[in-house]
C-alpha cells in the first residue's frame, strides 16, 4: 500500500492517537494527580455501568426477533406479497472468496446452500479462487463436478496475483470473481436489479430459508437498492470441537453484532452480507487495496447516495467456523490476528472524512454524527478494558499515604469490585442466550461440554484486555505510524496452526 499524503495521513493518525492520549493521561495522573484519577475512573465505570444495561436490553431484544423469526417459511411469506412485487423473477448471485480454505471447508457451505427452500435454479454459485492457490484448480473442477448440476449456475474464478492497484485483499478477489460474473449475466440479458449478490466468507453455512428472508425485505423496503443486508453471524460450525475461550469471544463477537441490528444508525456490513448486484456495479464493486471489505462497502455506498443509504438487518443466521490452533497458545495467536484484522476497520475512518470532505450533498450534521460515531466505537474498543484492568488500582498503588487515608481511596475498590460483580451478573443473561444459539452436541462430545460453556464466562475479565483492546490498539497505532497491514486470513478447517 502507497503512503498517503496530507489531510488522509491527519485523520489515519487520529484515532491511535486519542487511544494513547487517553490511556497515558490516566496513567500519568494516577502519580501526580491520584484524586482526579480515581474521579475519572469511577465515573467511567458508572458509564460502563450504565452501557452494559443498555448493551444487554438491546441483545435481549434483538434475540427475541431471532428466536421469534426462526423457522418461518419466508418463502411463503414471499408467496403472499402482491403479483407486482414479482419474487419469482430475482436471481441469487452467491460468491465465495476463497484463498486458502480446502475442500473440508467449501463441501459444507455448499452443501448447507444446495440444502436452500429458494429455487435452486435461480441460485448463481461463484467460487472465487485466487490464482496463487496451487490447489485451486484442482478445488474447482472438483467442487463443479460435485454441485454444479444442482444450481442455475455454477461459475469458478481465478484472481490474478499482482494487479495493478489492488493489494492482496478478499475484496480484490471478490471484485474480480463480480466482474466476471458481470459478464455472464450480461450473456443472459439479465437485468442487474433483479439479482441479489451475497458475499460469503468460504466458511458460511446459510440458513435454508436465508434467500427467502433476503428477497422479502428487498421485495417490502423502501429504496430497496439503497440498503446492504446483514444476517446475524453466529460461529458454531465446529463451535464443540473449539478450546473455550475461542468458544466464548466468538461468541460474543456473534452477541456484538446482535446488539448492533438494534442501532440502526450505527449498524454496517460485516462479514457475510448482501446487496443489490445493481448498487454493486454502480458503487464500483468492493475496495481492491483495503483489508476491511466488507464495512468499506457500506461506507461507498453511503457516499453514493449521498448519505441516503442503510444497512437492513436479517434476523436469520449465517453460521461459520470458530478460528483456533492445535494448542492454547496458537489459538491464541489465530485469535488474535483474526481480532487485530477485524479492529483494522479503523482505516474506515481515514476513509469516510475524505469522502465526506469531497461530497457536498450530505448534510453537514449528519457528516459529522457519522464520523464521531465511527471514531468513538474504535476509541472505546481500544482504551476500555485498558481503563478497566489495567489503570483502575494505580492510583492506589501509587496515591501515597495521603491518597490512601481518603474515602475515594477506600471506595475506589469497591466501585471497580461492584462493576466487576455486576459484569458477572449480566454475563448470566449471556450465558443463557448463547445456549439458544449453540447447534445440538456431536455424538462423541462429552456432556461436560455443557459445564465448560458456563465455567469459561468467568474468565472475561482475564481474556478482554488480550482480545480486546489490545488487537484494537496494535491496529490503530499501526495505521497512525503508517505500518500498514496485510491482509492476514484466517486459518479454518484442517488448516489450522
Amino acid at each position: 500500500m502507497t503512503r498517503p499524503k496530507g489531510a488522509k495521513r491527519i485523520f489515519e493518525i487520529i484515532p491511535g492517537a486519542l487511544s494513547w492520549m487517553i490511556i497515558i493521561s490516566l496513567i500519568y495522573l494516577s502519580f501526580v494527580q491520584p484524586l482526579v484519577c480515581a474521579v475519572l475512573i469511577i465515573t467511567f465505570d458508572f458509564y460502563w455501568i450504565l452501557r452494559t444495561v443498555y448493551l444487554t436490553l438491546l441483545l435481549v431484544l434483538a434475540h427475541h426477533r431471532l428466536s421469534r423469526q426462526k423457522g418461518k417459511d419466508w418463502l411463503k411469506v414471499c408467496c403472499a406479497l402482491p403479483l407486482e412485487n414479482g419474487w419469482e423473477s430475482l436471481q441469487q448471485l452467491v460468491i465465495f472468496p476463497i484463498c486458502h480454505e480446502g475442500l473440508e471447508v467449501l463441501r459444507p457451505s455448499l452443501e448447507a446452500l444446495s440444502l436452500s427452500h429458494y429455487p435452486l435454479e435461480k441460485i448463481i454459485v461463484v467460487l472465487a479462487f485466487e490464482a496463487r492457490n496451487s490447489q485451486a484448480k484442482s478445488n474447482a473442477l472438483i467442487l463443479e463436478q460435485e454441485f454444479s448440476a444442482k444450481f442455475g449456475a455454477f461459475l469458478s474464478t481465478f484472481h490474478p496475483d499482482g494487479l495493478a492497484g489492488e493489494s492482496r485483499t478478499k475484496g480484490a478477489n471478490a471484485t474480480w470473481s463480480a466482474k466476471a460474473a458481470k459478464v455472464f449475466l450480461d450473456s443472459r440479458r439479465v437485468d442487474y436489479a433483479k439479482v441479489l449478490v451475497s458475499c460469503f466468507d468460504a466458511d458460511t453455512c446459510v440458513d435454508v430459508e436465508y434467500f427467502g428472508c433476503l428477497s422479502y425485505h428487498f421485495l417490502t423496503s423502501a429504496k430497496p437498492h439503497q440498503a446492504s443486508y446483514q444476517p446475524m453471524p453466529v460461529y458454531n460450525n465446529n463451535i464443540w470441537q473449539a478450546p473455550s475461550f475461542a468458544r466464548l469471544v466468538e461468541i460474543s463477537g456473534s452477541f456484538c453484532q446482535m446488539i448492533e441490528s438494534m442501532r440502526l444508525e450505527k449498524f454496517i456490513t460485516f462479514s457475510s452480507h448482501s446487496m443489490s448486484f445493481k448498487t454493486l456495479v454502480e458503487v464500483d464493486y468492493w475496495p481492491t487495496n483495503m483489508i476491511s471489505d466488507d464495512s468499506v462497502i457500506y461506507w461507498k455506498g453511503f457516499l453514493h447516495f449521498n448519505g441516503d443509504y442503510r444497512v437492513i438487518p436479517l434476523y436469520i443466521t449465517v453460521s461459520m467456523d470458530v478460528a483456533y490452533g492445535n494448542n492454547i497458545w496458537r489459538t491464541m495467536l489465530v485469535q488474535y490476528k483474526q481480532k487485530r484484522r477485524w479492529a483494522w476497520g479503523v482505516e474506515n475512518f481515514p476513509f469516510i472524512v475524505m469522502g465526506f470532505t469531497e461530497n457536498k450533498k450530505i448534510p453537514f450534521i449528519k457528516k459529522i454524527r457519522r464520523s464521531f460515531h465511527l471514531l468513538e466505537s474504535h476509541v472505546t474498543w481500544a482504551v476500555w478494558a485498558v481503563i478497566l484492568v489495567v489503570i483502575g488500582p494505580l492510583p492506589i498503588l501509587f496515591g501515597g499515604a495521603f491518597f490512601s487515608q481518603m474515602a475515594i481511596a477506600y471506595n475506589l475498590p469497591k466501585i471497580t469490585g461492584l462493576l466487576f460483580r455486576f459484569t458477572v451478573l449480566t454475563s448470566l443473561t449471556w450465558i443463557f442466550l448463547s445456549w439458544t444459539i449453540l447447534p445440538p452436541r456431536p455424538k462423541g462430545v462429552s456432556w461436560f461440554k455443557h459445564v465448560l460453556l458456563i465455567l469459561e464466562w468467568f474468565f472475561v475479565p482475564f481474556i478482554i484486555l488480550i482480545l480486546g483492546s489490545a488487537p484494537a490498539l496494535d491496529a490503530q497505532t499501526r495505521l497512525m505510524l503508517a505500518k500498514y497491514m496485510e491482509f492476514n486470513p484466517t486459518l479454518k478447517g484442517n488448516k489450522v496452526l
